[in-house]
């Protein structure tokens, strides 16, 4: 079998590589722009170029059977255009391309709160565009366009991730709360009792191994993945305090009145020389999904393995090193596709 995964040098694909690797009849391919960044000990095929370039893409899904669709350009809020310049476009055309060259399962990478709250319980349940979240818009619509495309010889496999946590970090909810909860101003939503899917990046990279490999599948699939329990928000920020000298909420408020006040600090966004305290995105991925592995344990035998505990701490430790200041909302530039 041979499998190409797109944004390997990435948190999600490079977790992929390695989830991969164990399997000797799977010969993995990596979609990126810089080899270099591979993950240590890769032993696979390099094609090296960029996701918006149509003749690439020709190239690319030239004998392959499975595409992992890792790469993504990532905003929090905001930055509509480039969402989908840098992804919704490339994403839409690599699908075509797959296709076109006959590839026999598509294996998509999405978020438990593309259908929240509530409504992620079930993982085939179709997704919600807010227009106040241009990206995450833009993974329900290549969702659907799985959904629609799919059939008995084209297999789309939609996974829906938590919140990733882990080693190699990338943009996430994680180093976008801790400068915040520093500033003392951030508040208790909803008394911090709905659920937070911190999911470690390795139990990813099994999924995505288990969608490659898993017989039987047709049509479109769509599972959660998360880890082995869902902590509660306050459960986290406790434990930040508690063992990472975060400080916690000094007062609290419901949800309505978090998403007016997250609001009001996007319109206050083109005033300041600083990224707002927070936007409605953050406080959505704060709601309840309600989501579990279920479907995930009964189709592809996931049984994720690593804590959120442990993912926090590896993830904590690579911030002490790595991160001097605040993670920017959105994906640098040039970032491309996300490769």
């Amino acid at each position: 079998m041979r499998v190409l995964i797109t944004g390997a040098t990435g948190f999600v694909g490079s977790h992929c590589i390695e989830a991969l690797a164990k399997h000797q009849d799977v010969t993995t391919i990596a979609a990126c722009r810089d080899p270099s960044r591979l993950p240590s000990g890769f032993r696979g095929e390099a094609r090296v170029g960029d996701l918006r370039d149509a003749s690439y893409l020709g190239k690319l899904m030239q004998e392959i059977d499975t595409v992992v669709h890792a790469a993504a350009w990532t905003s929090l809020w905001g930055h509509r255009k480039l969402s989908d310049e840098l992804f919704l476009k490339p994403s839409l055309a690599l699908i075509e391309a797959a296709r076109r060259q006959g590839v026999k399962r598509f294996i998509f990478i999405s978020t438990v709160s593309a259908a929240a709250p509530g409504a992620s319980s079930d993982p085939m349940s179709r997704g919600i565009k807010r227009a106040y979240w241009p990206h995450e818009a833009n993974v329900v619509g290549i969702e659907d366009r799985l959904r629609k495309v799919s059939n008995d010889r084209f297999c789309a496999i939609n996974l829906r991730l938590g919140l990733f946590a882990g080693s190699r970090y990338a943009l996430g909810l994680l180093p976008i709360l801790v400068p915040r909860l520093k500033t003392h101003l951030v508040p208790w939503v909803d008394s911090g009792k709905t659920g937070m899917t911190i999911t470690d990046g390795r139990d990813i990279g099994q999924a995505v191994e288990l969608a490659t490999t898993a017989p039987g599948l047709v049509g479109y699939q769509s599972f959660n993945i998360l880890g082995p329990e869902v902590p509660r928000v306050r459960e986290v920020i406790d434990y930040l305090h508690q063992h990472h000298g975060l400080p916690r909420p000094h007062f609290g408020v419901p949800f309505p009145i978090a998403f007016a006040f997250a609001w009001l600090m996007e319109k206050l966004n083109p005033l300041v020389p600083w990224e707002p305290l927070v936007t409605r995105s953050i406080i959505h991925l704060l709601q309840e999904t309600n989501a579990d592995n279920e479907r995930a344990k009964q189709l592809l035998g996931y049984q994720p393995k690593h804590h959120w505990r442990e993912a926090v701490d590896i993830q904590m430790a690579e911030m002490a090193k790595h991160q001097s200041k605040a993670m920017s909302m959105a994906r640098p530039l040039p970032g491309g596709s996300g490769q």
